[in-house]
């Protein structure tokens, strides 16, 4: 795996003493990596990533992993609120509307690998943009392969049964790391979008026993574990 530099002048020290916990996986919504890259590394954008990884699998490193990207934006995982001091940033060079590519897949994982054996980061604190900021994103998508990095051991895949007891779908998915804005007006529409957008893409309609099931699945097998934030 070959990671090229390219420094970007975006980013800054981690609030507070904190470490990466957890890895944000966006996609850069541009036509191609190039334009990508130029933005992420433009000091008027003011925002970049950890890392791009393009269509055909090149990656090139951008902020040092010991340092804040400015990539989250506002949003929470879990009682994180800083996401950006928290998180190892990684965008994929995708529009949103087509599939990733294979080489770029393995790219990922081999990074992915890397990134988590180094700070330590479970499977379970892998996620997406949408995921910690329900409504206001959607990458990395419909189109991204959750399920094939979870074969990995690199994120977390649901075993639900929609036949189980009856449950608490905010409370469930609050445990597992999933909450609404904080202005949200329908806090259970926001947390069932992002949900669905990760793991059921391609439902629609109410609330339903099925995504009951999945928060109360992910619940128990992967609560949110506060991490340490100091070094």
């Amino acid at each position: 795996m070959t990671v090229m530099s390219c420094p970007s002048p975006n980013h800054g020290p981690r609030r507070d003493g904190a470490r990466p916990d957890m890895v944000v996986i966006h996609y850069t919504a541009m036509d191609s990596a190039a334009a990508a890259l130029d933005r992420l590394c433009d000091p008027e954008a003011e925002v970049s990533a950890h890392y791009l990884i393009c269509e055909q699998g090149r990656i090139w490193h951008m902020v040092n992993e010991e340092m804040r990207a400015w990539h989250a934006g506002a949003g929470r995982w879990g009682d994180v609120t800083d996401v950006n001091s928290r998180s190892i940033g990684i965008e994929l060079a995708n529009r949103g509307d087509h599939p990733f590519s294979a080489p770029q897949m393995t790219a990922l994982e081999g990074l992915l690998r890397g990134v988590m054996a180094r700070w330590a980061i479970p499977p379970a604190r892998v996620i997406g943009h949408s995921d910690m900021a329900p409504l206001r994103k959607s990458d990395p998508g419909p189109r991204f392969d959750w399920r094939r990095l979870a074969r990995c051991g690199l994120s977390i895949w649901p075993d639900p049964d929609p036949a189980g007891p009856p449950s608490d779908f905010l409370a469930d998915a609050a445990r597992a790391g999933w909450h609404p804005p904080a202005d949200c007006a329908d806090p259970e529409t926001a947390v069932l979008t992002a949900l669905r957008l990760r793991f059921r893409p391609q439902a629609s309609g109410a609330l339903d026993m099925m995504d009951r099931a999945i928060a109360a699945d992910l619940a128990a097998r992967f609560p949110v574990d506060p991490m340490p934030r100091t070094a």
